[in-house]
């Protein structure tokens, strides 16, 4: 549809007005192409003829639908244009009280001149990972898009603030770094971000100043970087200034000040830091009083210096730099006040009396002499020599003014530089965020050399933002497949290079400063000659001294008069020199760095007129144009190297009133900052963008039935679009968003508009007719009825006679009688059934009490048996009593039995000795039967000698050789393993005995424990058996102090005593175990020694066979030998040993004798096993050394032990006596096995080697002498074998060396022993003594201990589980840190955990045992703060350990004995009672504990629920058709709405509550901790959805506030249906549901403000008038709020006193109670499951 189409009748248009700029008008006649005119009719009802072109017709621009006024995004506006804009603005800021707007990409903020309750940190954390659009629009809201790009896309962000000085810059500027330093913190003790918000103080002090239009006017631009590192958090920051005011110093307009420091000092004039100052008020300094007014309004100058002095201390410039700066600025102050006097001719002076001037010397250290004569004269170099002039008075004001600038400058820029270095921290930076806080562009009556410095600056910016504008709108485009078309957008370089191009206006100022004579007047004439010709700078007409230059905002005129000077900035060089020569270091350095830079202005006119122009190109790199522009590169260079994000201040009226709107000033800065530019663009393409959903959701009312039911919304919206509006150029489909041409979305909203208008009227029309025909029919209802009771009363009065009267008197008489018969028939069926009914309640009740009477029969019955069953447990327990007695007199017996068996270990330790001896003898004959090998091998090697012609047969020899010492290696190896093997079985016998033993110290403990416990039962039964027994108790303890005293004066006496007796009572009662192990052993030797013997034979028989082969089988040689079967019984025997060897040495002297003549032959064979002999030597003699070791060993452990046998009788000496011989029976048969086999060994090579060489002999003769070089290998084979077996003898040795250490460790043990066996003889005493004393009970008892076949009575448990010390870590690990919360049984019982640890607190309060007591305390606390730690964020691991821990602290009050927790207790309870702690303190740990496991699940479940409140409750449609969406402009345009994530329904909200209120309920809580965990659910739920009201214009409407209440009833329901409405948690949302319900109620008279004013009471005033501020209609039929009824509220509340906080504080948490809840659960009945793998508790 053409936009031409849309001058329709009801329109409204905006027309051009001098005073409002822009005034609506409505457009009363349907314009038609041709026409001449544009009929109108204003707001004030007068008629208005707007002229039309019929050629060239310009109509007026088209407002927009009033649905559309008050958007959040200027560019969700259909009609984009000036005007538009400016009364979309004027209703945000004037009706809503809203100061932030978006324009695309910028930020409009219009200063309030108010404080608004919109800063805090709520809001600063209601923003905070929001995404753009989804709020309001805000200076947050900007940061936040900068700070998630950096986090997300890693580049660097800036934030450009301008506009114009009292626009309120500053102020957003110090809000969004405030902003950063909260959500970034750095974590760090530097508290970075700190720093960061400190400089803003001082740089306000020292740059910023009162002018007419602001009084805290930025006197400089500044460019902060804030840095951050990897984690984005805040590292340092660094300040960038632009351009500082220095001519305010010296000089300040009517109604302005000067800079803030120097009001802040002089109001402290008067106090002692200030008085070496000599400062005075500011009234009476001539730098500080020319503005008039000294004062601002609302300002304590006085608080502003301590502030000021705070950040300076907070920084870290300390006292000394302070005190330096505040010297420079009171000199300042007392330079302005040095008079200068005209002395005539043009002369000046100075009085060296002024007291300023002194003031001035003394602070800043110069000579007043030197100071005063040049400040009154110039020095002029000539070629030929200096001249020294006076200048005039005017010249030295001058001067003395420019000297205040410099070192003002100079102080300003050291400062900066001070604190550039206080924020920069330790660490790389990773990114960074600028905040550039500039000028905006300025326009006076008269512009100076500042303002086109500023509106430059401004020219390049705008640039920089056009540019930008541009890109993103063609990624736009790019993104939604939309074919690109160019848009003509304003390109302002033409304007930069008249500025800063070659020959321009910069260029020709810096070469005119070059000339000595230049003047403003002639470096005006050269901009007239040379930029004439350019069309964007002109002349004025009426003025000489002035140039206009054709700005992007507007045409600025500026007049030339001081551009050279300030230009120049020039300070003469005399009283550079004299500042440079003071004393004061801080004044002095200000001055070093221009010593050689910069020149005098005199010097400069005669450097001029020399030919070299160095000394000029110099001088124009140091002008304030060249600076300017290098800085503002610089910065043009960083922004766009970043990311721009754009916020432009507005200054409403230049009268500072609050909330006022002057349209004429605001459409000036509108134009002047880029706004109407960025306007611009968008409306030149497609400015309306809408999603497929929002177009879908707005305009289905305009869809057919057919269209309505596709499924695919994208292609229904298409149809529509396609049907509605016929020229497709109007609009574009991208791939998720409608791209409408302007005034497109206007017309489908007419559209929808009158879709609305016809079903009203069709509504309408069919509710009115329903109304008449319901009034007609009621009408004619009434009529019929009047018409019976008239036709009635008629008839009456025609037909009514006497004979009738007496028919119906008649009738009368027989209803009457007829109705008593009637009546006493129904009586008597009455009566009968009562009487039925009474029978048969008696019949009942008397059965009742014969039922009763039955009941307290068996009653009586029951309880004759309970107390029999009782008497007989009583028995039981006097009967375990006396078994216990038997027990300790049985010790004693087994004792006495392990004496005796103490003496058959001695004689089984002298039989070891004699064993011992054997072996040394054997060793003894082992070395003479190795000299006589020796000899036998010095007479093989003379025989090899000789018999060289047989090494072919000794070859194959060796070779036979070899393999048979393969086969005797692999057979060793077969016998070590078997070795090993029966090594390992006699460990693990051990092992099984000793666990055997340990097992069986346990159950004695068990069963002690037991005795004792019954022993307490039998108390309560016989009095008096307990009095005796207590004064038994009581000697008893008396004894035990007397002989604790005696132990503690001996040395060698352990403290823990008591702990050690009853460890050795416990191996007391394991004699019978150590008594079968010592015959386990002794069967295990036995079985040693037949193995021997077996190996023995077998060797016996091996050697026999060898000799029989040797010799023939010759009888009578076999007899010499002694080798006959009689004696093979004897072999086992080491001596038999020797007698087989000394049988092989005479069967060798028999083949010798036998082959005599073949002997030479030998000797050559004989040298290659000598080798193998002599190794065979060596390793006999190492066995025999090693053996001898043993029994060394063997001896000393046989001493040791017969001197602790001597010392300890009875349990240690059977101790080390059964692991001594264990280790005896170890070692005896390694070292037997390893001898036998080696032994065997040897026998088998000699055998084999003499068999092999008579075989050789006979066969091989001839071929001895081919093997000769064979057998040199095998030599060498041998030597590698000879180098294994030296290796096997290291093993050997460090096995020796192993033994040493556990001879050692041995004997440590023994000692400890010992000391123990002494503890244990005193206990056993003890023992005596109270098994005595209780032989009385054993005679009253001995009748009972013979009747055996009594069956045993149930057992009785205590509700105690008794565990030891060292199991305290396995029952920590088991019961808490391995425990799983999703297990079989804690489902089953959810706090069994507490139960058994409190279990096994009892019984370490039954022991008395203090340190056992709180080590299990102290590591059950422990335990569950680590898993906690572990699981910080397992929302069933903190339900389940918050339930555990709650009950843990019941049980420890419950079982108190206090009194105020034993009134729910039962007896039995009470009696389970901790008798001997106080636990108090624990509990008090545990409470704590308790709350922060509270806190830390309110946290998870509050994390978990807070992404679905917001969608939920605000943004889903609960009432489906109820609201339609909006468009929502520029900031939501990158957000696809096809993206695949979740979606948040209350359903959700009501899905996790369940959730969380099962898992809470199956894991035990008390229902009281889960109402409360419910409550500050529901709190977050409210405070959530109530703040993001508050922030969101969008969400207040009508049908909003529908939505909001629905979704409040659904969770008030669902608190019903769990039983939580005692929980107070609805309590909580009512702010949310008296907020919904202002959204609903009227709000148009004054009876309705009244109504809200009494109604809301949960709603403070400020968040009312907020609510009625941002109040925003859906559809036209819906009205705003007024202003007038705002104001009429507001009247109403000032009587309400409440809080000014905007938001509610979603972080506020309600204080947790722990109420006191006794469990009934039986202590006694509790059972340790199996699963839990605590088998190592025991129940008592």
């Amino acid at each position: 549809m053409a936009l031409s189409e849309l001058y329709t009748k009801y329109n409204r248009v905006w027309i051009p007005d001098d005073e409002q700029v822009w005034k609506s008008a409505e457009i009363t006649k349907d314009f038609h192409s041709g026409d001449n005119v544009l009929e109108l009719l204003l707001e004030d009802g007068t008629v208005h003829l707007y002229p039309v072109d019929p050629s060239k017709p310009k109509l007026p621009p088209l407002r927009n639908p009033d649905i559309l006024v008050g958007e959040n995004d200027l560019t969700a506006l259909s009609y984009l244009h000036e005007p538009a804009v400016l009364h979309n603005l004027k209703v945000r800021f004037v009706e809503s009280r809203i100061i932030y707007t978006y324009c695309g990409i910028i930020l409009v903020a219009v200063n309030p001149y108010k404080q608004l309750p919109v800063y805090g940190d709520a809001i600063i954390h209601a923003y905070s990972g929001q995404n753009m659009g989804d709020m309001d629009p805000h200076i947050f809201a900007v940061a936040e898009e900068a700070y998630k790009q950096m986090a997300r896309n890693h580049k660097n962000q800036s934030i450009i603030v301008s506009g114009e000085s009292g626009a309120g810059k500053t102020v957003s500027a110090r809000y969004a770094m405030r902003y950063f330093a909260v959500v970034s913190k750095s974590g760090s003790k530097t508290r970075v971000e700190d720093k960061v918000l400190a400089s803003n103080p001082i740089t306000e002090a020292i740059g910023n100043a009162k002018t007419t239009r602001n009084d805290n006017s930025s006197r400089f631009g500044k460019y902060t970087e804030i840095s951050f590192d990897r984690r984005h958090r805040i590292i340092g920051a660094n300040m960038r200034t632009y351009l500082l005011e220095k001519s305010r110093v010296v000089f300040q307009a009517e109604n302005e000040r000067n800079y803030h420091i120097f009001y802040q000092m002089c109001s402290c004039a008067d106090s002692a830091e200030f008085k070496s100052l000599r400062l005075l008020s500011a009234d009476e300094f001539r730098y500080t009083s020319m503005g008039g007014d000294v004062t601002i309004d609302g300002v304590d100058d006085k608080k502003d210096l301590e502030e000021t002095r705070r950040t300076f201390s907070l920084l870290g410039l300390k006292e000394d730099f302070q005190s330096d700066v505040f010297k420079v600025l009171a000199a300042i102050l007392h330079l302005g006040n040095v008079e200068i006097r005209s002395s005539g001719d043009d002369k000046s002076s100075a009085p060296l009396s002024d007291p300023h001037l002194a003031a001035f010397c003394d602070l800043l250290s110069v000579s007043a002499a030197e100071l005063v004569r040049w400040l009154c004269n110039r020095r002029i170099v000539l070629v030929a020599e200096t001249v020294v002039k006076p200048v005039p008075k005017e010249r030295a004001a001058a001067g003395r003014d420019a000297l205040a600038k410099q070192i003002y400058a100079h102080l300003f820029d050291c400062i900066i530089t001070r604190i550039n270095t206080a924020l920069q921290v330790p660490g790389k930076q990773h990114s960074f965020i600028g905040v550039l806080d500039i000028y905006g562009f300025e326009t006076f009556d008269i512009n100076s050399f500042e303002q086109f410095c500023i509106n430059y600056a401004n020219e390049k910016l705008q640039q920089q933002f056009n540019m930008h504008v541009f890109k993103l709108e063609q990624e736009e485009y790019m993104k939604e497949d939309i074919p690109w078309t160019l848009i003509d957008f304003y390109d302002n370089q033409s304007v930069i290079d008249l500025i800063e191009a070659k020959m321009g206006i910069l260029d020709l100022l810096d070469e005119e400063c070059l000339f000595p004579q230049g003047t403003d007047q002639s470096w005006l004439q050269k901009l007239y000659n040379y930029l004439e010709a350019n069309p964007l700078f002109e002349k004025p007409r009426l003025s000489n001294e002035a140039f206009v230059i054709q700005h992007f905002a507007d045409k600025v005129e500026y007049q030339c008069r001081g551009f050279l000077e300030k230009n120049r900035d020039a300070l003469y060089e005399e009283l550079v020199d004299t500042m440079r020569a003071s004393k004061f270091s801080f004044l002095a350095n200000f001055f070093q760095e221009e010593e050689h830079s910069k020149a005098t202005s005199k010097s400069v006119k005669v450097k001029a007129a020399r030919p070299s122009v160095k000394p000029a190109n110099k001088q124009l790199r140091t002008s304030v144009g060249d600076k300017f522009r290098s800085s503002l590169s610089l910065l043009m260079e960083t922004l766009n190297a970043t990311t721009p994000h754009y916020v432009r201040c507005i200054k409403p009226n230049d009268e500072k009133l609050p909330f006022e709107y002057d349209s004429g000033r605001v459409v000036q800065q509108l134009r002047a900052c880029g706004v109407l530019e960025t306007i611009r663009i968008s409306a030149q393409s497609y400015p309306s963008r809408w999603t497929y959903i929002e177009f879908y959701s707005r305009y289905s009312i305009l869809m057919s039935h057919v269209e309505a039911d596709l499924s695919d919304k994208k292609q229904t919206c298409k149809n529509v679009l396609q049907r509605l509006i016929q020229d497709s150029n109007q609009y574009k489909f991208g791939r998720t968003k409608i791209f409408f041409r302007a005034g497109q979305v206007a017309y489908l909203e007419k559209l929808r508009l009158d879709r609305l208008r016809g079903a009203c009227v069709t509504i309408q029309k069919h509710v009115r007719g329903w109304s008449h025909r319901r009034k007609y029919l009621r009408i004619r209802e009434a009529a019929i009825i009047l018409q019976q009771y008239i036709r009635g009363k008629r008839t009456i009065r025609k037909t009514v006679t006497a004979e009738i009267l007496k028919q119906g008197w008649a009738a009368v008489v027989i209803q009457r009688h007829w109705r008593g018969y009637r009546m006493r028939q129904i009586y008597h069926v009455v009566q009968m059934a009562s009487i039925t009914i009474q029978a048969f309640t008696r019949g009942w009740m008397a059965r009742k009490r014969y039922k009763k009477m039955m009941e307290e029969h068996k009653v009586l019955v029951l309880q004759k048996y309970a107390k029999a069953w009782l008497a007989r447990r009583r028995f039981q327990t006097m009967r375990r009593l006396v078994l216990n007695v038997q027990l300790s007199y049985r010790v004693q017996q087994l004792r006495k039995k392990a004496e005796e068996q103490n003496k058959e270990n001695r004689g089984l330790m002298e039989r070891l000795t004699s064993l011992a001896s054997s072996h040394s003898q054997t060793v003894e004959r082992l070395h003479s039967q190795e000299a006589q090998l020796e000899k036998l091998t010095n007479l093989k090697a003379s025989l090899e000698e000789r018999e060289k012609k047989a090494r072919e047969e000794a070859n194959l020899t060796i070779n036979q050789l070899q393999k048979q010492i393969e086969a005797l290696n692999t057979e060793k190896q077969n016998l070590e393993k078997k070795l090993e093997a029966s090594i390992k079985e006699a460990k693990e016998s051990f092992d099984q005995v000793k666990r055997s033993l340990l097992e069986e110290k346990e159950n004695e403990v068990r069963l002690r424990k037991i005795a004792e416990n019954n022993t307490e039962i039998q108390r309560h039964d016989h009095e008096k058996v307990v009095e005796t027994l207590k004064e038994e108790i009581k000697r008893l303890k008396e004894d035990r102090v007397s002989l604790q005293r005696k132990i503690e004066d001996g040395a060698q006496v352990n403290s823990d005593l008591q702990e050690q007796v009853i460890q050795l009572t416990k191996h007391v009662k394991v004699i019978p175990e150590l008594r079968r192990d010592l015959n386990n052993l002794q069967n295990q030797k036995d079985n040693l020694d037949r193995k021997m013997r077996e190996q023995s034979e077998q060797t016996r028989a091996k050697t026999k066979e060898i000799v029989r082969q040797m010799l023939g089988g010759l009888a009578e040689e076999e007899k010499l030998l002694g080798l006959t079967l009689e004696d093979s019984e004897k072999i086992y025997e080491l001596d038999d040993l020797q007698e087989v060897f000394e049988g092989l040495q005479k069967a060798t002297r028999l083949l010798e004798n036998h082959q005599k003549e073949q002997r030479e032959t030998y000797v050559s064979q004989m040298e290659g096993l000598t080798l193998k002999v002599d190794h065979l030597q060596n390793e006999n003699t190492k066995l025999q050394n090693l053996f001898q070791e043993k029994s060394n060993i063997n001896e000393d452990i046989r001493q040791e032990v017969s001197r602790l046998s001597s010392e300890n009788s009875v349990i240690p000496e059977l101790k080390l006596q059964v692991s001594e011989l264990q280790r005896q029976k170890q070692e005896l048969e390694t070292v037997v096995k390893e001898q036998s086999s080696e032994l065997a060994e040897k026998n088998k090579e000699i055998s084999n080697i003499l068999h092999k060489k008579i075989m050789e002999e006979s066969s091989q003769r001839r071929h001895f002498e081919e093997r000769a070089k064979e057998l040199e290998e095998i030599r060498g084979e041998l030597q590698v074998r000879i180098e294994e077996l030296e290796e096997e003898n290291e093993h050997l040795k460090r096995q020796q060396l192993m033994e040493g250490e556990a001879k050692r460790k041995l004997r440590e043990e023994t000692s400890q022993l010992t000391a123990e066996n002494m503890d244990l003889e005193e206990q056993l005493d003890q023992k005596d003594r109270w098994i005595k004393k209780l032989q009385y009970q054993i005679k009253c008892l001995e009748m009972s201990q013979k009747a055996k076949q009594t069956p045993a009575l149930p057992k009785e448990y205590l509700g105690m589980l008794e565990y030891k010390r060292e199991d305290e870590a396995r029952l920590i690990q088991n019961i808490i840190i391995d425990l799983k919360p999703k297990g079989v049984v804690v489902n089953v019982i959810p706090t069994l955990p507490a139960f058994i640890l409190f279990m096994c607190v009892r019984h370490a309060d039954y022991l008395n045992d203090d340190n056992k007591l709180k080590s299990l305390m102290n590591a059950v606390i422990q335990g569950v703060k680590k898993v906690m730690a572990a699981h910080h964020k397992d929302f069933e691991s903190l339900c389940f350990w918050l339930s555990n821990t709650y009950q843990l602290l019941n049980c420890l009050k419950q079982y108190s004995g206090e009194e105020e927790f034993l009134k729910q207790s039962t007896p039995r309870q009470k009696k389970n009672c901790l008798q001997n702690f106080d636990l108090s303190e624990h509990r008090q740990i545990l409470s704590d504990l308790a709350i922060q496991i509270y806190h830390q699940l309110i946290s998870v479940m509050q994390k978990t629920l807070a992404p679905a409140i917001v969608p939920g409750m605000l943004e889903h449609e609960s009432l489906q058709g109820i609201s339609s969406m909006k468009p929502t402009g520029f900031r939501k345009r990158s957000n696809s709405m096809y993206k695949d994530s979740e979606t948040y329904t209350i359903s959700s909200i009501l899905q996790e509550l369940s959730v969380f209120y099962s898992a809470m309920s199956h894991h035990g809580m008390e229902q009281s901790l889960i109402k409360q965990a419910i409550k500050q659910l529901f709190f977050l739920i409210g405070a959530t959805t109530f703040n993001h009201i508050m922030l969101r214009k969008d969400m207040c409407s009508c049908r909003k506030g529908m939505q909001i209440r629905c979704n409040i009833s659904y969770l008030e329901e669902w608190l019903k249906e769990n039983e939580l409405q005692s929980s107070d948690a609805i309590d909580t949302l009512w702010p949310l549901a008296q907020a919904a319900w202002l959204l609903q109620v009227n709000k148009s008279t004054d009876e309705d403000a009244k109504e809200i004013a009494e109604k809301c009471t949960e709603l403070n005033p400020v968040q009312i008038v907020k609510i009625l501020n941002s109040y925003t209609p859906i559809d036209d039929f819906e009205k705003r709020v007024t202003s007038s009824f705002v104001r009429q509220v507001q009247s109403f509340l000032q009587e309400y006193e409440g809080s000014t906080q905007l938001m509610l504080d979603t972080d506020y948490r309600f204080q947790v109670m722990f109420p006191f809840c006794p469990s009934s659960t039986a202590l006694e009945s509790l059972q340790v499951p199996n699963s839990l793998h605590l088998e190592f508790l025991t129940r008592i």
